[in-house]
């Protein structure tokens, strides 16, 4: 017999064993719904399905011609059937061995420099001046956008009867004030002087714009605290302005290398010709790898031709990474 104990709270009479748990029955394996499951994929996969339109044009028009143009620089191809014989590097050698190559090659680079290098100084000056309390700010930012918009093939027309040798706007101002006419397509540095100055002329106000905002993401408490020091406003460009936009200055100043040694539309509408002036005072890189392919029809050294002006903007992309992380390495060991 067990003992039993009289509960104080309600007066009932309870054995003194513990009573035992309630049974449960056990349960059987959930089974997800359709539309859970649905559910659950759709979380996984639809970020990849939002960014695989990217990848797949950047596949089809990016990745799949520079490997199809490497094929083709290393054969004797043949537009017209599609095919080509292996000849390998013979290709390579004969561009890197012809003279008009590296006068392309040197024009190119001229005509980069003196353009990417006033074309920042101005983007700057000018995003300065706009960042200020100015009226009329939206016209403004707009107007410096309308170079960007026009046509290429117009801005090389007027630029170039501008430049011209005998009638053109720019000696006749030079003879008014008496000074002598510059020959501007004869002579080779004239002409890369008349080049970049297009290419500044479209290119800046859109370099304009994203320093503009970049220097609208600066917090203005830096301006107030430097003000209170005392600081004048040249001060303040050069101590805030200047090391805050070093991120964008390097994103600007690659693309407008790989821009810039791109060049095409320019110099093949600076004359009637295309060719890059009578002694190549003008050639680029881009046109003479059209000049062969479009005028020599040799496809396999115009692939070449591509694949070594990849290399040399390759290797600018990687010295400018190298130098953009020394420059923040330094910045954060000072700090």
């Amino acid at each position: 017999m067990t003992a039993t104990e009289t509960d104080a709270a309600t007066g009932t009479r309870t054995n003194g064993t513990a009573a035992p748990p309630p049974r449960h029955e056990p349960r059987g394996i959930r089974r997800l719904a359709f539309s859970q499951r649905l559910s659950r994929w759709d979380l996984k996969l639809s970020p990849y399905l939002y960014i695989s339109p990217f990848f797949i044009l950047f596949i089809v028009t990016g990745l799949f011609p520079i490997a199809y143009t490497a094929v083709i620089s290393f054969m004797d191809w043949d537009l017209v059937r599609g095919t080509g014989t292996f000849i390998g590097f013979d290709q390579y050698v004969y561009v890197l061995t012809q003279p008009k190559f590296w006068i392309a090659l040197r024009n190119t680079f001229s005509i980069f420099l003196l353009s990417s290098v006033p074309q920042l100084l101005l983007a700057i000056f000018i995003a300065a001046m706009l960042d200020q309390n100015i009226r009329a700010k939206t016209f403004w930012r707009m107007g410096v956008l309308v170079p960007y918009v026009m046509a290429p093939v117009a801005v090389a027309l007027i630029f170039s009867n501008m430049f011209g040798d005998k009638y053109g706007l720019v000696n006749t101002i030079l003879q008014d004030i008496g000074l002598s006419p510059v020959m501007w397509h004869s002579d080779a540095f004239a002409s890369h002087i008349a080049i970049a100055t297009m290419v500044n002329f479209r290119w800046t106000g859109y370099n304009t714009l994203i320093l503009l905002a970049a220097m609208q993401a600066i917090p203005r408490d830096y301006y107030e605290a430097a003000a209170i020091d005392g600081a004048s406003k040249l001060r303040q460009f050069f101590a805030i302005t200047v090391p805050s936009l070093r991120p964008t200055l390097i994103f600007v100043i690659i693309t407008s290398t790989i821009g810039g040694l791109q060049i095409f539309d320019e110099p093949r509408m600076y004359d009637q010709y295309g060719t890059g002036g009578a002694d190549s005072q003008w050639l680029t890189i881009t046109l003479y790898l059209y000049d062969i392919g479009w005028g020599q029809w040799n496809f396999g050294r115009a692939a070449a031709l591509a694949w070594i002006l990849f290399l040399i903007i390759l290797a600018i992309g990687v010295v400018n990474l190298l130098v953009t992380r020394r420059l923040v390495r330094d910045e954060g060991s000072t700090r």
